[in-house]
């Protein structure tokens, strides 16, 4: 990548993996470098941008959220009561959707020749006949990286655990989206200016406030106005960078009237304030054109 990227979200989780050349990354974690050695994880739903000093190379694993929470439950089996407890172990353990993982490049190293064949193993469009090799590289590759990410605390104790099993399983809440998640997300790409409430978007759905909320958080990790949320602040980082509009006029833009609690949202979502990522962003754009 040679031009600057973001912020975007994605409905599952990303993994990516510094190759070459480094960048500065935005997102919760704020303005941080990122280089080779380096591992990037972001959960689903995460705003990331990226300015390349001058470039960077990298290879993304995108991985379906229920996936990742499957592994989690196979992982843990021995305490965990079923793959709802794994959603609410996941939850407690993994706090911080966005995360930068230094693994040092002689470590990131060992990824490479698995990263290039899993590559290789995806454009090829058999994954039934290559399912099995795939699922043997995702696991070496995780095997080096997950024990650099950071978790909660979390007590598992045979104390725990023996309070844990004599409760009736519960029903596995893994399925497709949702209909009134689905389409309440549509509602709001569509039109993210709208003063929207819970109620309004309920209304529209024609479900209670409650189920809406439910929906939501099931379908997306996020309520309806911390995804509204999430919309525009892509809007807004990407006015920022191709216009000159005040960063008052473009937070009315995108459906923030007061400026001030657009720019706290921003900054809580790309990790900088509006005015500073756009001085990076025509810093970076000089010096392409320079």
């Amino acid at each position: 990548m040679h031009r600057p990227v973001g912020p975007l979200a994605y409905d599952c989780v990303k993994i990516i993996v510094v190759r070459d050349g480094s960048a500065i990354l935005f997102s919760e974690f704020g303005q941080k470098p990122v280089k080779v050695g380096d591992v990037i994880v972001l959960g689903a739903n995460t705003l990331c941008g990226s300015e390349p000093e001058g470039r960077i190379t990298v290879t993304t694993i995108y991985a379906d959220t229920d996936y990742v929470i499957d592994q989690v439950f196979w992982q843990h089996v021995g305490f965990l009561q079923d793959r709802l407890d794994a959603l609410e172990f996941a939850a407690t353990i993994y706090t911080e959707p966005a995360q930068i993982l230094r693994l040092g490049e002689d470590r990131a190293g060992q990824l490479m020749p698995w990263l290039d064949e899993l590559v290789a193993l995806s454009i090829e469009a058999r994954p039934v006949e290559n399912f099995h090799r795939m699922q043997a590289l995702w696991f070496s590759i995780a095997h080096v990286i997950f024990p650099f990410i950071k978790t909660s605390p979390i007590r598992t104790s045979s104390t725990q655990r023996a309070t844990g099993w004599p409760t009736q399983p519960r029903h596995r809440r893994f399925a497709p989206i949702r209909s009134e998640a689905r389409r309440g997300a549509e509602l709001l790409r569509a039109d993210p200016v709208r003063h929207w409430s819970v109620g309004d978007l309920a209304d529209e759905l024609h479900v209670s406030k409650s189920q809406v909320g439910r929906v939501f958080v099931e379908a997306f990790g996020k309520s309806p106005i911390a995804y509204l949320t999430m919309l525009r602040t892509e809007q807004m980082a990407g006015l920022l960078r191709s216009t000159e509009i005040s960063i008052a006029a473009i937070a009315h833009a995108v459906g923030w009237h007061d400026p001030d609690f657009a720019a706290r949202q921003f900054r809580r979502s790309v990790g900088v304030t509006p005015s500073k990522y756009r001085a990076i962003s025509r810093r970076h754009a000089a010096q392409q054109t320079g």
